[in-house]
């Protein structure tokens, strides 16, 4: 997917990859996008808030005594 999404013809992947025809690698790419479609389907939007963190005065004096 790498080389695919860098540009590189699916044709040359086929071939680096020993595939006897450009079908079998159009294949893996198939189901490996099906696959992260999924995963992303599987995904909701966090229920944390994000936030910065700030260290209290006993951690940075901790850090300054290292």
């Amino acid at each position: 997917m790498h080389l695919l999404q860098s540009g590189v013809d699916i044709t040359t992947i086929a071939l680096w990859l020993g595939h006897e025809s450009t079908a079998t690698t159009h294949m893996y790419i198939e189901a490996d996008l099906q696959m992260k479609q999924h995963a992303l389907e599987k995904t909701s939007e966090p229920s944390v808030k994000s936030g910065r963190f700030k260290a209290s005065d006993k951690v940075l004096a901790f850090l300054d005594s290292l």
